[in-house]
């Protein structure tokens, strides 16, 4: 970008271009910065000619950056952040004292899986803090945390890009049945005998758990799927009444088989290994509050990840 481009350059339509570039659409940007769509394409619009590029280009589900977009994005990523940082007003933050509110985005398997020790933590070192969930798209998450929609996104999100990340524990995908099931009585099988074998059962999934449902498709199952429910957390009384089976985190189903009236099954599942980790914001990293609450949140996870 040269003196001219410069000088003529609006602020704010590097936000535009960054929001842009995050959420692949026009609309899904807009909606982050507190835009109508128009006032959007008109800032976009400014930013090419300005530029002399297209920068995106339309595609079936919203745009694509054009490579003078690709090699402006981290820069312009960068800057932001930077600014950011320089113009906020050093602030002290105080656990003890504080009434803040977090919004996290985590799935009804998160929420069961990471609120319970969190809530206790909390309780502990700032009982006046608070917690929201708040569920959103796969597509929409990065755009929430750098606007500050959110705080912090939990769970295994291979396809969130340009966030700050930590790793918080590696987990599979199991089967869980009921005890006493006539697939776990039987012979025990392994390997590649044991996925055949997994044609015999009948299953339930959860219709937002993409990657269970993956796994099914994978390897062709999808004419076993009995019942696609909303939520995750009635999935164990169903499994416990039922001879149905369930594809899920196995740090989940641990936790249900120690209670008893379970079993546990390890195929050999495609794409069976995952991680699960926190997501945050590069505009927020020297925020005391977010900092002090990503700081609590690791410990706390990564030392029950064994």
């Amino acid at each position: 970008m040269n003196a001219m481009h410069i000088e003529k350059l609006d602020l704010n339509l590097l936000r535009l271009f960054d929001a842009v570039f995050r959420a692949r659409s026009v609309s899904r940007a807009a909606d982050a910065l507190g835009l109508t769509q128009p006032a959007a394409s008109h800032g976009l619009t400014r930013l090419r000619l300005l530029l002399g590029d297209a920068l995106f280009t339309r595609t079936p589900g919203g745009v694509a950056p054009t490579p003078r977009a690709e090699r402006l994005a981290v820069p312009v990523q960068a800057a932001l952040a930077m600014l950011q940082q320089a113009l906020a007003e050093p602030e002290r933050f105080d656990p003890a004292a504080s009434r803040k509110l977090f919004r996290i985005h985590m799935s009804d398997i998160g929420e069961g899986r990471f609120l319970p020790a969190l809530m206790a933590r909390l309780r502990e070192l700032a009982p006046g803090v608070r917690i929201e969930t708040m569920p959103l798209a796969t597509g929409d998450i990065a755009a929430a945390l750098d606007s500050g929609r959110i705080d912090f996104a939990f769970g295994f999100l291979p396809k969130v890009k340009d966030t700050q990340r930590a790793q918080l524990l590696k987990d599979r995908y199991i089967v869980l049945l009921r005890k006493g099931h006539p697939f776990v009585t039987k012979r025990r099988r392994s390997g590649q005998a044991l996925l055949e074998a997994l044609q015999e059962l009948d299953y339930v999934a959860v219709r937002t758990h993409a990657e269970t449902l993956r796994i099914l498709q994978l390897l062709n199952l999808e004419d076993r799927l009995r019942l696609t429910t909303e939520h995750f957390m009635v999935l164990p009384a169903i499994v416990r009444a039922t001879d149905l089976a369930v594809v899920m985190p196995r740090n989940i189903a641990r936790g249900f088989a120690e209670e008893g009236g379970y079993a546990i099954v390890e195929p050999p599942f495609p794409l069976r290994d995952f991680t699960v980790s926190l997501h945050w914001s590069r505009r927020f990293e020297a925020d005391p509050a977010n900092r002090w609450l990503r700081q609590v949140i690791t410990a706390l996870f990564s030392e029950r990840a064994g």
